[in-house]
Formats: structure tokens, C-alpha cells, sequence
């Protein structure tokens, strides 16, 4: 993963903190005017030589300072996560395609609790015997 700090809104990450620096979700929308500030995309090293880049960009500084201003820049960042869970749910992409563990799914544990069991038969007791 990234190392960082993911900011949530419900489901939806609509910003992170990584290194002290904030970052706000981008999209084709909103990314103009990341694009008119000069701000970079966040990027991460992966493997050796391989940088990952995210959909998120470097907030500008000066909205630290104008807190009306980074309520729109942050709505507009949340608008964008939403966006994006949106098209991910209507065209069924997933993030990553995982193995399932066959000892933890869901489906191996109903089918534990299906299975059919033998009854337990009661244990034979052997007669008691008694002094007379």
C-alpha cells in the first residue's frame, strides 16, 4: 500500500495523508484545477524502480489558510470518490481479485455448519455394581 492515511466520508476516500502532506481525490472534473495549481499526483514506489501513481493530488497550501475554500476543494474531492465508487459498482470492476482462503470463507464455514453429522450415540454404561 501507499504508507499513508486514508480520509474517509461514510465508504468514500476522498482524501489522504501521506508524509505530513495532504492529498485530495481527482478525477476528469475536478483535475483542472489540481492542473491550473501545478500539483502533482501522489505517487508511491511499489517494487525497485517502479513508482505508483494515485488518483489523488497535492492540496494547495494555501487552503490551509481559507477554510471556506477548502470545504469546496474537499466536497469537490468526496464528489469525485463518489464518482468513483459509482462507475466501479455499474461496471462490476473490482480492486483486486483475491484467492479466497478456504478455511476463512464464508462458504467453507456454512458449509461446516450443513453438513451432515453423525448423531452421537450415547455411551454404554456398564451396570453398577452394588454391595448388599
Amino acid at each position: 500500500m501507499f504508507g499513508g492515511v486514508g480520509i474517509y466520508a461514510d465508504d468514500a476516500m476522498f482524501a489522504l495523508v501521506a508524509d505530513d502532506i495532504i492529498y485530495l481525490k481527482a478525477d476528469e472534473k475536478n483535475a483542472p484545477a489540481f492542473d491550473r495549481e501545478g500539483l502533482a499526483p501522489f505517487t508511491y514506489s511499489r517494487k525497485p524502480g517502479r513508482q505508483a501513481v494515485m488518483s489523488y493530488r497535492r492540496m494547495p497550501d494555501r487552503l490551509y489558510d481559507d477554510p471556506d475554500e477548502l470545504a469546496r476543494w474537499a466536497s469537490d474531492a468526496l464528489a469525485a470518490a463518489i464518482r468513483k465508487q459509482a462507475s466501479t459498482a455499474k461496471s462490476g470492476a473490482r480492486k483486486r481479485k483475491t484467492r479466497p482462503n478456504p478455511k476463512s470463507s464464508p462458504q467453507s464455514k456454512s458449509k461446516k455448519l450443513h453438513e451432515k453429522r453423525p448423531a452421537k450415540r450415547p455411551k454404554k454404561r456398564q451396570p453398577r455394581l452394588t454391595k448388599q
